[in-house]
């Protein structure tokens, strides 16, 4: 498996139409508010479906951040 540092990579590289993060693990962390399966906040995962590319592509570069232990 992936890890979400890699799937944004591969993300961010795509030139429009970019993929959802979501992994049908859908779980909410209390200690945090991100998603266990795609480490979206609750907002970010909400309003996906009308983000346009640009957005969607500052959501995916947050989350690398978020995985290489950032606070994004």
């Amino acid at each position: 498996m992936k890890t979400m540092q890699d799937r944004a990579a591969d993300a961010l590289a795509v030139r429009h139409d970019l993929p959802s993060p979501c992994i049908s693990l859908c779980r909410m962390r209390e200690s945090d508010g991100l998603c266990e399966g795609c480490w979206r906040t609750l907002d970010e995962i909400v309003c996906w479906s009308q983000m346009d590319d640009a957005q969607k592509r500052e959501v995916w570069a947050k989350l690398a951040q978020r995985a290489a232990g950032g606070n994004a």
